[in-house]
């Protein structure tokens, strides 16, 4: 079974879930899964990043994540079609706004909101362009490794410029797609990194923006 999601992973990923393509054909479909004892569902595309299940990271992600002591809204960036915003936004009432380049993953993103009841939004944005001088208690991002270190790196750096103090970034990715040079990174960003977990090969890692006076 492992092998047949790394094939699919594989071929879903030759199509760029994180740019826009107005000729893309398209296939709805939608599945059901449990997260954190609760049951949802999502439907999905031809042209968002791991349309037929929900991704090891993503899950990894939402598992082992941990509500920061901060009160305001939640931002997910890079969201697909929304899993992990959707989620977490159930699971510990959050108000979350969720932020995808991919129109198609946008209004996917806005349906799933609906079909799963969440306390969210979803906006068409080029990493964080869209949410203009607003701060967040947290920040979360499962990052379009694909779209290159610039884009991601674009994302840590802003992440920083939008957070409450003590406000919080957390981050999946692989060991083997960056997570030693994104700990670099965030460590030269806010002057701290945390690994939360390691499992097959994926990091979750956090960073906290604490007071600088």
């Amino acid at each position: 079974m492992t092998q047949v999601f790394d094939y699919l992973k594989t071929m879903e990923n030759k199509i760029h879930y994180y740019t826009n393509n107005e000729n893309l054909a398209s296939n709805p479909q939608q599945y059901t899964t449990k997260i954190l004892n609760q049951e949802f569902t999502f439907k999905t595309d031809i042209g968002v990043f791991c349309k037929s299940y929900l991704d090891f990271g993503s899950n990894l992600l939402i598992e082992e994540f941990i509500c920061p002591n901060v009160e305001g809204k939640y931002l997910d960036v890079g969201c697909g079609y929304g899993p992990i915003g959707i989620s977490l936004s159930k699971v510990y009432n959050k108000e979350f706004l969720m932020l995808d380049i991919n129109k198609r993953a946008v209004s996917l993103t806005k349906e799933n909101i609906i079909l799963n009841n969440a306390l969210a939004q979803a906006l068409e944005s080029n990493v964080l362009d869209a949410v203009g001088d607003e701060h967040f208690a947290c920040i979360i991002s499962n990052p379009p490794i694909r779209a290159g270190k610039k884009v991601v790196y674009a994302i840590y750096e802003e992440a920083f410029n939008h957070l409450k103090e003590n406000g919080e970034l957390w981050i999946v990715i692989q060991k083997k797609q960056g997570a030693p040079s994104t700990m670099e990174k965030l460590e030269s960003i806010f002057g701290n990194v945390s690994v939360i977990a390691k499992k097959k090969g994926y990091y979750i890692i956090k960073s906290v923006k604490k007071n600088l006076d």
